[in-house]
């Protein structure tokens, strides 16, 4: 049976697998936590490293070395029990001789799917699941949907005025609606996906380099994903001339002109020809576009045209939106509905304010399990 030790130890295991969202796909963030449950001692901690190996387990184990002997360790996901690019961590769980383990939530992969907790059972170990389900979900969404559904976890982010309006770019640079505080949120924000999504109206608009800009986690910029379904992007544009240093998926119809496609691959961006239906790019098709890619996060910056179409589509899981000026949460969900196009069926999940600047983040109910 749990204990409140094993909350605290879970909270610990969920903060180490949130510091690497954004870091490890096509793997998810696993956070993991070597504890001594008879002294209260934490001996190690991990969490899946850059590009998704070595896995948080893995991680943890060869930090505490020869005192993971007989203690407990605390997973935010089920051990994996399959043979991929590193061995099963099940096993190395037993092999480290813990005798107990709790995990959040089990691993809807097939290739584990509940193998990995019966893995340790049955070696003799003590297995607890369910202590931090919740939040496991949420950190571990995007690997969830990415298995379940064929699609990224989709954040929409919307930065908006006092009166719920959005400002349009130069065709230089973008215009600011919001402060320097709430603009470097929303950078991290970016640090936390694994690709940026926008349609080739902002290129044109804001010519955005999409990076995150945040010192020190420069490193952590995602992809950057442009749709364009006649693939009338500059050349020239920021996104496009920083191909090579930062990746780029410029998405477009099939049937595009050979030689344009040829013309910004050879900048260094990846062209991937998709479906349109009724002249548009097809969402659904782009999503799985991505997930094949290992993409598990996708944060939508874009704007009008491409929040409604992934809101139409019932493709958003969370939107983040930030306003000018200190609003009440009624404003906000009428700015979101004007935005686009309906309310969205989602739950004010928390609220922050950033010097004269509100941010609100409403999510959709993830299904138990």
């Amino acid at each position: 049976m749990s204990s409140p030790f094993d909350y605290q130890m879970m909270t610990l295991a969920l903060r180490m697998a949130a510091r690497g969202l954004g870091d490890t796909w096509p793997n998810p963030s696993v956070g993991a936590v070597i504890a001594d449950e008879d002294t209260g001692e934490v001996i190690a901690r991990g969490r899946t490293a850059s590009r998704g190996r070595p896995h948080a387990e893995a991680v943890a184990i060869a930090a505490a070395g020869s005192r993971a002997k007989d203690a407990t360790i605390y997973v935010t996901l089920e051990p994996c029990s399959h043979q991929g690019m590193t061995g099963p961590c099940a096993d190395a769980i037993i092999a480290a001789g813990l005798k107990r383990a709790v995990v959040a939530i089990e691993d809807p992969d097939p290739r584990v799917a509940g193998r990995g907790l019966d893995r340790l059972r049955a070696a003799g170990l003590f297995v607890e699941r369910g202590v931090g389900a919740n939040e496991a979900r949420w950190i571990t969404r995007g690997h969830i949907v990415r298995v379940t559904e064929r699609r990224p976890l989709v954040t929409l982010k919307l930065a908006l005025d006092r009166n719920g309006d959005i400002a349009e770019g130069t065709g230089r640079a973008p215009r600011w609606v919001t402060g320097a505080a709430a603009r470097a949120h929303g950078q991290l924000l970016r640090a936390q996906s694994d690709a940026i999504l926008v349609g080739s109206g902002t290129v044109r608009a804001d010519d955005p380099l999409l990076t995150c800009r945040l010192p020190g986690l420069e490193s952590r910029s995602p992809v950057r994903v442009v749709l364009s379904g006649e693939l009338e992007i500059d050349a020239a544009s920021k996104v496009v001339r920083s191909a090579r240093a930062v990746p780029v998926y410029l998405v477009c119809g099939f049937g595009v002109d050979v030689a344009r496609q040829d013309a910004l691959a050879a900048s260094g961006a990846e062209i991937i020809n998709t479906t349109k239906v009724a002249g548009r790019l097809w969402l659904p098709a782009v999503m799985e576009a991505l997930v094949a890619r290992g993409i598990t996060r996708l944060l939508v910056e874009g704007g009008p045209h491409i929040w409604r179409a992934f809101a139409a589509a019932s493709l958003v899981d969370e939107v983040v939106l930030y306003m000018a000026g200190a609003r009440d949460e009624s404003s906000a969900r009428a700015a979101l509905a004007r935005q686009l196009g309906a309310a969205p069926p989602l739950k004010l999940h928390d609220t922050r304010t950033f010097d004269t600047d509100t941010m609100w983040r409403f999510r959709r109910a993830a299904r138990e399990g």
